[in-house]
């Protein structure tokens, strides 16, 4: 019987380390002041480092957000929120801060209005009982391009994820 398999990610040995071509997110929560988080994404790996800080891994070519919020004695100071693809060997990408090597950002967004809109977007996504990090990539490019421009984006519908679904199903 493998016990390994069995114990939640944050319980189970490091020994290994994180899986070949991981990306790794750090992550950082001392309540009200700093608090970095992942709002959704299918990890492979975790490694709790302090009762603060914590270390995730994502596979090649999944789909996560990355929450950054942090904040003084006068109030916040950041408000983020990345959409990123990790990224496969040998693939281009961007840096991004906490995230190793970095990866395909698909939307990023400053200031709190806009980053509390992404968290509704996805809340609506979730509400139509699809998994946000299954959505097309193209839609998170989407919904970064109209938020920067002061427009609505589209609605993420279950028809065009069903579309989506099928023309990935097709091309891998």
């Amino acid at each position: 019987m493998n016990r390994r398999s069995s114990l939640p990610l944050s319980m189970q040995p490091t020994v290994d380390g994180p899986p070949p071509f991981a990306t790794l997110v750090e992550l950082t929560w001392r309540e009200k002041r700093i608090e970095y988080w992942i709002r959704f994404g299918r990890r492979t790996y975790e490694q709790i480092i302090d009762r603060h800080h914590r270390l995730v891994g994502f596979a090649p070519d999944s789909i996560f957000a990355f929450v950054r919020w942090a904040a003084n004695d006068y109030g916040t100071v950041l408000s983020r929120i990345d959409i990123v693809r990790a990224i496969n060997r040998g693939k281009p990408f961007q840096t991004l801060p906490f995230v190793r090597p970095g990866g395909d950002i698909l939307l990023k967004v400053e200031g709190w209005p806009k980053v509390a809109r992404v968290l509704e977007i996805i809340d609506v996504i979730e509400a139509l009982g699809i998994d946000p990090c299954t959505v097309a990539p193209d839609h998170w490019r989407h919904v970064h391009h109209r938020l920067a421009t002061g427009m609505e984006p589209r609605t993420y519908r279950a028809d065009r994820h069903a579309a989506w679904l099928k023309r990935r199903s097709t091309d891998g």
